[in-house]
């Protein structure tokens, strides 16, 4: 198990919790310090299950890829510091590369922390699951960084061949390549994996950059499926004002919901996801 991280310190021992509460226990968990500047690498330490890497070149590609050269099981799990897995979802991976000769897999999320969440995941799943099918005949299927897995071997067949560029995302680019080798990546909408609704907590023209880089990741590598992913794209730009306001107002502590909360103004909590250190 791999986990990029920059300044996770709020949310990496939760993480790192459903990760040892699993069915199943992991092989190895790694935590990929990207020049954090609070406590993340110390919490991560803590943790005698865990090893902690440190990766000085400023950027999620260079942290995953830290991570995954390091791996050394032959199935490599890949989730974000915010993401809280359900306790089989390793069990799950296994089975699904037990029954499948696929190379990787990546599942749907669950939000946390986010008022109407039921709703919200229906939306965001049903999402996915379109742009799912979409893109598997033409095997372009993405990668969710947030929710998946790679086996190690494929992992060595294409590692030398990914971008670095700060302007794509580095699952996208990792699915492309993959399928660019004749390997297949599967969509499991069964494979859930829970995360935070932050990455809305921003300015919407931050918001749109990020998500923006979502087709210009496939475009930049001549792929049709861009075209599938621009009308995506189009529904998160959408989906921006009211899912910002569910995140905002919403109190996980206390399970409520308050306009006044979702209105009021105050510090964003998280750097800005078009970064490419923060996915």
């Amino acid at each position: 198990m791999v986990l990029p991280a920059y300044n996770e310190a709020a949310h990496l021992r939760a993480c790192l919790d459903a990760i040892f509460a699993q069915t199943v226990r992991p092989h190895e968990v790694i935590v990929v310090d990207n020049n954090s500047t609070d406590e993340t690498a110390a919490i991560a330490r803590s943790y005698a299950g865990v090893r902690v890497l440190s990766e000085k070149r400023q950027g999620v590609v260079f942290a995953r890829n830290r991570g995954f050269d390091a791996a050394r099981g032959d199935i490599i799990g890949r989730i974000d510091a915010d993401t809280l897995l359900p306790v089989d979802w390793i069990g799950r991976v296994q089975e699904f590369f037990i029954h499948n000769d696929a190379t990787a897999v990546t599942g749907a999320v669950h939000y946390y922390d986010v008022a109407l969440s039921k709703a919200y995941d229906a939306c965001d799943r049903f999402a996915r699951t379109r742009l799912a099918r979409a893109l598997q005949p033409i095997d372009q299927m993405f990668l969710q960084g947030a929710n998946m897995a790679i086996r190690r071997t494929s992992w060595l067949q294409v590692r030398e061949r990914l971008c670095s560029t700060q302007d794509m995302h580095e699952d996208f680019d990792l699915a492309i390549h993959l399928q660019n080798l004749g390997l297949s990546v599967k969509f499991e909408k069964d494979l859930i994996a829970n995360i935070s609704a932050r990455r809305t907590d921003v300015g919407f023209l931050a918001f749109a950059n990020y998500v923006q880089m979502s087709p210009h990741t496939y475009a930049q590598h001549n792929s049709a499926a861009k075209r599938h992913v621009y009308e995506m794209t189009l529904l998160a730009w959408a989906a921006y004002l009211p899912g910002r306001l569910l995140y905002r107002g919403y109190d996980p502590r206390t399970e409520r919901f308050s306009l006044k909360r979702a209105i009021a103004l105050r510090s964003v909590s998280r750097p800005n996801p078009s970064s490419s250190s923060v996915r």
